[in-house]
């Protein structure tokens, strides 16, 4: 690890702000594989052998380092990053997993009808996956996967004033436009004419009101893609549930969001000092996400 690794730009969502140095990563690195909660190691590996430490350094989050053991059994660290595990199974949707062209971690795809978008990821648990992959264990349709997100930066908006009849409605709409955008996939001619039916009125409607509202008064959630790299997202979603803990290394504190965002709900992890305003359920959070997911097997 001559002239150490570079400093991760997400570092400061898991209590790392401060850290700004090779040298101080350096150190960390060497904590998370001396004294790691999880290795997963890959034996049979077209390089050698692929090992992979995690260390948590607070609630769910932490830092895996990634590399290889040469024929000496030194190991060499290749990457590391900050995660964050989410809860809950977000989607069960036809997932496909590429690994990354420059190194041995990975890439995954999956096309969630609530979104609208396909979902681009970074996969935890790359290890995992390799092994069972090998014993034929991955099924591209239907694997169990969790979505968590890494926050560079949020706010904390107010909620939309709904009753209760309104929300049932919306919710219904919501079913109703899934069920027409997988036959739309489908070739169905007729859900292709309603959705674009459906969607010249939105148009309609937001020009109207964007004359008198503000733009977060008509939109209630939204989860479209951000910026160059394909897993970042900018995220609008409801605040279900939220906690704070502190990062067990550096004290800082971090906040880790229940978000539902287009019906589907996931957790996001930022550090407080990037968080602007007062986190409450019913309240909004908006912000910036490297979009992170754990299969599993």
């Amino acid at each position: 690890m001559k002239g150490g690794v570079p400093v991760h730009s997400y570092l400061k969502a898991v209590g790392f702000s401060e850290v700004r140095k090779r040298s101080e990563i350096k150190e960390i690195i060497k904590d998370v594989i001396t004294s790691y909660d999880e290795k997963n190691v890959v034996e049979n590996h077209q390089d050698g052998v692929f090992a992979e430490y995690s260390k948590f350094y607070g609630c769910d989050c932490g830092i895996t380092v990634c590399g290889q053991y040469d024929e000496d059994n030194q190991f060499h660290v290749e990457y590391y990053f900050p995660f964050f595990r989410g809860t809950g199974i977000t989607t069960q949707e036809n997932i496909s997993i590429q690994r990354h062209a420059e190194k041995e971690s990975f890439a995954g795809a999956c096309d969630d009808l609530r979104i609208g978008v396909t979902l681009i990821f970074y996969l935890q648990n790359a290890a995992e996956f390799m092994l069972e992959e090998q014993k034929g264990n991955f099924l591209p349709q239907g694997q169990p996967l969790t979505l968590s997100g890494l926050a560079s930066e949020g706010k904390i908006l107010f909620p939309l004033q709904k009753d209760k009849e309104a929300v049932k409605v919306e919710r219904e709409l919501a079913k109703n436009r899934s069920n027409l955008i997988a036959a739309a996939r489908n070739g169905d001619e007729d859900a292709m004419e309603s959705l674009t039916m459906e969607d010249m009125d939105t148009y309609s409607m937001i020009s109207q009101r964007i004359v008198t509202d503000d733009i977060l008064t008509i939109v209630d959630s939204y989860f479209m893609p951000y910026g160059i790299e394909c897993d970042q997202y900018s995220i609008l979603g409801e605040i279900l549930d939220f906690m704070v803990f502190k990062n067990i290394l550096t004290g800082e504190d971090i906040c880790q969001l229940t978000v539902e965002c287009n019906d589907m709900q996931f957790d996001v992890c930022i550090n407080k000092k990037d968080l602007l305003g007062e986190p409450k359920v019913g309240r909004r959070f908006k912000g910036m996400v490297w979009l992170q997911g754990q299969l599993h097997f």
